[in-house]
């Protein structure tokens, strides 16, 4: 069974900075994890490798810091690794990072299974994944909590609803994504860690994959960000003291007068 990742790198912490002419997040040299549910998606595809055979390879688009990402998804157990890297790429939105990292997906040509986290934890928007799926025209689950059955070229999975689940089988090709309560994430073995200290990643260029240049990075991008500006601090809020029925007259004259 041939199993794509892909991940994404992410900013550790909240204190990113913005570049003020494109309006993007400047990732270089920012200190950076993969996002937290797609760790879900690395260990879910080692499972299945582990129970079918088969290998996983993990891709992910980003500046060539995200080497670390991709070699840290080897010591959890992947098999090979590769990263979509060039200025081109730069400043893509949800649709030209899809299109770009789908791209990806056609060049390692065979594949059963493609397994994505929900959503990345500086973006939020959960459209990746079902954008790769669209862009390759192959059918797609999301937000899965558990893979019930994989025969001969199916699969049985349970989906998250905001009711309980639906079981849902499709044949293979698939994309699906992951959310946290399909399983626990392993930590790296020592094995782990030494195979990735010595894995060679692959980094794929815009000249190695078949792309319409007009759909990459920044001006390839139908969502344009127009501003990006910090909202003003809330003023201290007026406390209330008093006895319990003292504080209800002050609330309800407050409330009046604020209409």
């Amino acid at each position: 069974m041939n199993i794509i990742v892909c991940i994404k790198q992410v900013p550790e912490t909240t204190e990113v900075r913005i570049n003020p002419e494109t309006n993007t997040l400047m990732r270089e040299g920012v200190k950076s994890i993969i996002n937290p549910f797609d760790m879900y998606a690395i260990e879910e595809g080692v499972r299945l490798k582990e129970k079918f055979g088969g290998k996983v390879t993990v891709l992910t688009m980003g500046p060539p810091q995200a080497e670390a990402a991709l070699k840290e998804a080897i010591s959890l157990g992947a098999d090979e690794a590769v990263l979509l890297s060039d200025r081109a790429f730069a400043g893509s939105d949800t649709w030209a990072t899809s299109y770009t990292l789908a791209a990806g997906v056609r060049k390692l040509k065979e594949y059963d299974l493609i397994i994505c986290g929900k959503q990345a934890s500086d973006g939020d928007t959960a459209q990746v994944g079902p954008g790769i799926a669209t862009h390759l025209d192959i059918p797609q689950v999301t937000y899965v909590k558990k893979i019930e059955e994989v025969k001969d070229k199916t699969i049985k999975v349970e989906r998250m609803t905001e009711e309980g689940y639906e079981i849902i089988e499709s044949s293979l090709p698939l994309l699906i994504t992951v959310v946290k309560e399909i399983n626990t994430p392993r930590v790296p073995s020592l094995r782990g860690l030494m195979r990735s200290k010595q894995a060679k990643i692959t980094v794929l260029g815009v000249k190695d994959l078949d792309v319409e240049t007009a759909n990459l990075g920044l001006c390839g991008s139908p969502t344009q960000v127009a501003k990006i500006f910090t909202p003003p601090a809330r003023p201290e809020g007026e406390k209330i003291k008093g006895t319990a029925e003292e504080i209800v007259v002050k609330l309800a004259e407050i409330l009046k007068r604020e209409k």
